[in-house]
């Protein structure tokens, strides 16, 4: 554990260096306010610093950067989190609050809107579709063996997957089936719908339906409703404005790998509850290892359903970044109650 003078100038450095982006040098911390040390006193605790691994000094300058072991220490142990008065947080609310009746245009209005306040790139994966819920399914045939499952969910969400057709099945058999789902399941989430059927609706397949073994082949695939991820990217244009990237070569690496979805995905990681931040190598992703990423969860009825990122230079202002994507995930998670609970 650090001793509180060296916390101290640990602290002084990284806060200047998120605010410069140049190397900080002994006498620039021994003036700034708070810190109340010699500058020789300051030098030799900075030399023991990077000693220990939490700062580095970059070419020949005599100032030190901060490490990522530096940055991690800064922000479990020295931040202090960012507080939002009343009128702060109103100003949030009226921001995102607007007519929006689709969860995508949401999210996307969301992450503008991070982006903006912070002026780094926010990833955005939207909830999983299967917390809508079914309106419509519709079975279309294409081929005397091939047909089209088309599910209709009630935010608008279209999934369609090819089947294939058991012998025996009548396109009059699944049209009673059909209507039969449609009359029964219209309303419950996707998530619950093979539950629902195992549940509530087998008796009444096996009475009503004809060749009851091949027609639940076919219920089979009509249930399997894929889960794909939405992910949406606001201010890469603001990300390479930071004085990190103005090396073409590290440059081209970052765009490279943010134009992939999947690359997205893996950089969010698992959705889980609260703000994460993961600095530089922790990411585990070499494109990004000059990076950091903090990520939050928005919740639905209290299920954590998607998440929100903010990517920058592992020298980003975390205190600021940290409180918004908190506070902000809050607000947009209380208007997506309001749109799923209406």
């Amino acid at each position: 554990m650090l001793t509180q003078r060296q916390m101290r100038i640990l602290w002084a450095v990284i806060d200047d260096y998120i605010a410069s982006a140049e190397p900080v040098g002994s006498r620039t911390v021994s003036k700034k306010e708070g810190v109340g040390f010699s500058a020789a006193t300051v030098r030799n605790e900075m030399a023991d610093l990077e000693g220990m691994g939490y700062l580095e000094q970059p070419h020949t300058s005599a100032g030190r950067i901060p490490s990522h072991k530096g940055y991690r220490f800064y922000v479990d142990h020295l931040l202090k989190p960012q507080k939002w008065s009343p009128e702060d947080t109103k100003l949030f609310q009226d921001m995102i609050a607007q007519k929006i009746d689709r969860v995508e245009q949401a999210i996307q209005h969301t992450s503008n809107i991070l982006s903006q306040l912070t002026n780094y790139l926010t990833i955005c994966l939207g909830p999983r579709i299967f917390i809508d819920k079914l309106k419509h399914l519709q079975v279309v045939p294409i081929s005397d063996r091939i047909a089209i499952s088309i599910a209709v969910t009630d935010r608008g969400h279209v999934q369609q997957q090819r089947i294939i057709l058991p012998e025996d099945v009548s396109l009059s058999s699944i049209e009673q089936l059909v209507n039969l789902l449609n009359f029964r399941l219209q309303g419950v989430p996707l998530s619950d719908l093979r539950q629902v059927v195992d549940k509530e609706l087998q008796l009444e397949l096996q009475r009503h339906v004809d060749h009851y073994e091949n027609t639940m082949v076919l219920l089979d695939q009509i249930l399997q409703i894929r889960q794909k991820d939405h992910v949406f990217t606001c201010g890469t244009t603001r990300m390479l404005e930071q004085p990190e990237f103005r090396d073409v070569n590290k440059l081209k690496t970052l765009l490279d790998f943010l134009e992939e979805e999947e690359h997205l995905i893996q950089l969010l990681g698992p959705i889980s509850v609260g703000v994460k931040v993961r600095i530089g190598d922790e990411i585990h992703i070499e494109a990004v290892n000059d990076c950091s990423i903090i990520t939050a969860s928005y919740m639905i009825n209290g299920e954590p359903v998607g998440s929100i990122g903010v990517l920058g230079p592992t020298r980003m202002n975390y205190r600021k970044v940290i409180s918004l994507i908190d506070i902000l995930t809050k607000i947009f998670s209380e208007q997506l109650n309001a749109m799923y609970n209406e």
